[in-house]
């Protein structure tokens, strides 16, 4: 008798902008499967950024990334060989996402879960969240914290220069799922396409 086919699993993770006040997270549901490549891009498209600058996983005892060729001595390890399945079965838990060595943003990433996934189910996905991720370039958390300050204010002297910078108003509160959904049925479905072409 032939064995039964081990299930597919889903992970559970929760992503947030370590020393946002109030916080700003993400959670979303991913394949243990995926690759940490395909993760970067799928906290690029959760948390909003347009991914126009380098990352990095720490997870403790390896860092993962896009070596490059020119800094190949820090030793980074490619972020497309290694999956998430793999730091699951060694046991990591809680790992950091740092995007955009420049302005520094920091990402605590914790597995909250893993559950069985279900046939066909589309994955990533977002399940919930808080507060909108800072604009690109805007200078760290200090940066934020002023750039908030001037859009909030229309008296402010640099409301108007910061408003023309950003391109229009910013809510903070806003996360725009609309867009999250979009950028990660993108993911989804060129997943389900890859696992289409392997089985095949």
């Amino acid at each position: 008798m032939a064995a039964a086919p081990l299930m597919a699993s889903a992970v559970r993770l929760r992503i947030t902008l370590k020393g946002s006040k109030p916080a700003i997270w993400r959670e979303v549901l991913v394949p243990a499967s995926m690759t940490m490549q395909t993760l970067h891009q799928t906290i690029q498209a959760a948390m909003g950024w347009s991914n126009s600058h380098l990352f990095e996983f720490d997870t403790g005892d390896d860092r993962l990334s896009e070596p490059d060729p020119e800094f190949d001595e820090f030793g980074v390890t490619p972020a497309r060989s290694v999956k998430l399945a793999t730091l699951l079965r060694r046991g990591v838990r809680r790992f950091t996402y740092l995007y955009d060595f420049g302005d520094h943003w920091e990402h605590l990433v914790e597995v909250k879960r893993e559950i069985p996934l279900l046939p066909g189910e589309e994955v990533p996905i977002l399940l919930a969240g808080a507060r909108r991720c800072p604009p690109e370039d805007v200078g760290s958390l200090d940066g934020f914290a002023d750039f908030l300050v001037a859009m909030a204010d229309p008296k402010h002297p640099e409301h108007e220069e910061t408003m023309t910078w950003y391109g229009g108003p910013f809510d903070p509160d806003d996360i725009d799922e609309r867009r999250i959904n979009e950028r990660l049925a993108v993911i989804a479905r060129r997943r389900q396409r890859g696992v289409v072409r392997r089985r095949s």
